[in-house]
């Protein structure tokens, strides 16, 4: 199979998330079958659901990989996995989340993933990190990515600074 472009979404708001992150990062560029392309900014948001939970850090990657979508889904839930991910409370607190955010342009919908992810259009924490990896993406239905950001509610998104990266949020 040829190389697919990918984006990974990541996220975590507890035990040291950018470090979690990184970890991640890291983890997924040693992926089988698969290169790092690119890697956007940090940002910090409010919470998705339930207030009562640290603010999130988010990013993105870009992959070029040959792994099918359902397998590389079972990678992604290994490194969450590894990283403590409990799946206790909907959109509750975790040490790490990593979603399938987009398969090149095949939507992919079975019991276990949906792709493009459900929820990418209405999460300024997904669109800005997907793109700043590519500011002229396009989602398979043809919508693009610049034009969705414009139209996304504001969750009081924040970029990072590269010197803020190495302490804790």
């Amino acid at each position: 199979m040829p190389a697919i472009e990918v984006y990974i979404g990541l996220g975590s708001n507890l035990a040291n998330p950018l470090r979690q992150l990184a970890q991640a990062v890291a983890k997924l560029a040693s992926l089988p079958d698969t290169s790092l392309v690119a890697q956007s900014p940090f940002y910090r948001s409010r919470p998705i659901g339930p207030q009562d939970q640290p603010d999130f850090i988010n990013g993105a990657v870009k992959l070029h990989t040959s792994l099918e979508p359902l397998i590389l889904l079972g990678h992604l839930q290994r490194i969450e996995n590894a990283h403590g991910r409990r799946r206790n409370q909907h959109w509750g607190p975790r040490t790490l989340d990593l979603d399938l955010l987009l398969y090149g342009d095949h939507p992919v919908q079975n019991e276990r993933l949906i792709v493009p992810h459900p929820e990418l259009t209405n999460r300024d924490f997904v669109l800005q990190p997907l793109l700043d990896l590519s500011p002229g993406l396009i989602l398979p239905d043809g919508r693009a990515l610049q034009v969705l950001r414009h139209q996304c509610p504001d969750n009081g998104l924040k970029r990072l600074e590269p010197e803020h990266r190495d302490s804790p949020p």
